[in-house]
């Protein structure tokens, strides 16, 4: 693939954004091509790295996939995230000493949220049903808890997981003073 043209705009880079794009909002060629009112083989030619755009077939297909231009000409960059220890937005319990720390919220086109579970002993956690199809995953860093299924949880350690239907009532019980694990939310 050629690495820039003439005017400067990398090649490499708008066929790569042009087809992560693509991917992204799950339209074939075809229907990017006439959403942006162009013919199906220069998007073909622009995906591939041979094409030489011009600023209002780059401005159409910016619309078509509905993303900033920029998006389309700039390098992406590697998005680092870093939350330290006893930072982030956190949630507790109305009926049990739990507090979870989100980590990582469900970004766009994923389905999941990854949340730091710190709980005291004494009431346990009991959580509704959640949406259909969520399952939740847990892995225990420290302590031991009662995890699992309301009618049937399941004691662990550090280092235990366990996954089980999020969409089943579930409970969170400390057996331990600051018992901690990590909490993946998953919707399926």
């Amino acid at each position: 693939m050629p690495e820039s043209r003439e005017n400067g705009a990398p090649l490499a880079v708008i066929a790569a954004s042009l087809q992560r794009e693509r991917r992204r909002t799950g339209l074939s060629l075809a229907e990017v091509a006439r959403r942006a009112g162009i013919a199906k083989s220069t998007l073909s030619q622009l995906e591939a790295g041979t094409g030489n755009p011009s600023v209002e077939t780059l401005w159409a297909l910016s619309v078509a996939l509905d993303v900033p231009f920029a998006q389309l000409v700039e390098p992406t960059r590697p998005k680092v995230q870093l939350i330290r220890a006893g930072e982030g937005p956190t949630f507790q319990a109305e009926r049990a000493d739990y507090v979870a720390t989100m980590l990582s919220a469900c970004p766009p086109n994923a389905r999941r949220d990854v949340f730091q579970i710190v709980a005291q002993p004494g009431k346990p956690r009991e959580s509704d049903p959640h949406m259909p199809g969520v399952v939740e995953h847990v892995v225990l860093s420290r302590g031991r808890a009662l995890v699992g299924l309301l009618e049937e949880p399941v004691e662990l350690g550090p280092g235990d997981y366990i996954s089980y239907p999020g969409d089943l009532p579930h409970v969170f019980e400390a057996l331990e003073p600051d018992t901690a694990a990590v909490l993946v939310s998953e919707h399926i």
